[in-house]
């Protein structure tokens, strides 16, 4: 059973600790796993325009026959809708999707601009993502503050794979502090300075792909040798152990699976002693990886985000 702890954002707004991701979940998939995630007792749903299956999403929920008040919903605004004019536009297709009159957060899923338009992903003529190099994040995080202090359609706000040099442009051009950051976060991916800004604004971070993923083919942590000797001695899943890892380190954690028996065990939290979470620290800061790098993809997005090796060839940088 879930320890079922909740984490305060830093406008009071409660949010449960283990959420349910839902990238990646393939349509016919979803709206099952989303109820069954509701039964076991999740009521943290992480969504996005993005992964194009929030209708399946709402049609979990509405399975699901609960309160809409008991869950905390979270979307995410995507990159062809930076432009200030078209942020409260993409909400508003967010909240008809997930048939709900509000958010209880919502996040700038990149902090990078595609070209508008409707077509989500547009490629520009060189055959890479069709960036907008015209509008900077500071002028979207503006409009998010906008809605969210003048509308009822969303709780907080806040971002996600932003860095600290990204959170401090928004920061100090608004003084508002976004609630959240969701990141890739997982033992081989730690970073000191960036946990350690994030604590002393007050900024919960959400942990994605907390297991790693394959997307560039790069070993995930789940399968490190390390990882499943230690969730052998303590009689736990290698999954439970990575999702106690990330609610140690006081990060909110969204772990995505569609098979009802994972979704239940990764469900079932328990505290890491301080011994087996140096060991992975060790592990994880000996083998460093980080998996979501959008320069890597294909068609690539030429743009440095991170300031990763694999990242320095790129043309551009974040527009702040």
């Amino acid at each position: 059973m879930s320890l079922g702890r909740v984490l305060t954002l830093n406008n009071g707004v409660k949010f449960p600790q283990i959420g349910f991701g839902t990238w990646q979940a393939k349509p016919g998939e979803v709206e099952k796993a989303v109820a069954e995630a509701i039964r076991i007792g999740y009521r943290h749903i992480d969504a996005a325009l993005i992964y194009q299956n929030q209708n399946e999403v709402a049609d979990g929920i509405a399975d699901a026959k609960i309160p809409r008040e008991e869950l905390t919903i979270v979307s995410k605004l995507w990159n062809n809708s930076h432009r200030p004019e078209n942020v409260e536009a993409d909400l508003d297709l967010t909240l008809s999707q997930l048939r709900t009159s509000y958010l209880d957060v919502y996040l700038i899923h990149w902090p990078v601009a595609f070209k508008a338009g409707k077509e989500l992903a547009p490629n520009g003529p060189d055959g890479n993502k069709a960036l907008d190099l015209d509008v900077s994040i500071i002028d979207t995080w503006k409009e998010l503050v906008r809605i969210y202090k003048e509308t009822n359609k969303v709780k907080a706000i806040g971002v996600s794979n932003f860095t600290i040099e990204h959170l401090e442009a928004i920061i100090n051009a608004t003084g508002v502090v976004p609630a959240v950051n969701q990141i890739e976060a997982h033992p081989s991916l730690i970073q000191p300075e960036l946990f350690k800004y994030a604590k002393e604004k007050g900024i919960v971070i959400t942990a994605y792909s907390p297991l790693g993923n394959n997307l560039t083919g790069k070993p995930r942590v789940i399968d490190a040798p390390q990882v499943q000797e230690i969730a052998k001695g303590l009689g736990k899943e290698p999954a439970q152990v990575l999702i106690a890892w990330a609610t140690k380190n006081g990060f909110a954690v969204i772990p995505k699976s569609v098979t009802p028996s994972r979704i239940a065990s990764n469900f079932q939290d328990f505290e890491l002693e301080d011994k087996d979470f140096d060991e992975i620290n060790k592990w994880g800061l000996a083998n460093r990886t980080r998996a979501n790098i959008p320069y890597l993809y294909n068609p690539k997005w030429d743009i440095n985000i991170f300031g990763e090796e694999e990242e320095k060839e790129a043309t551009h940088k974040v527009v702040i």
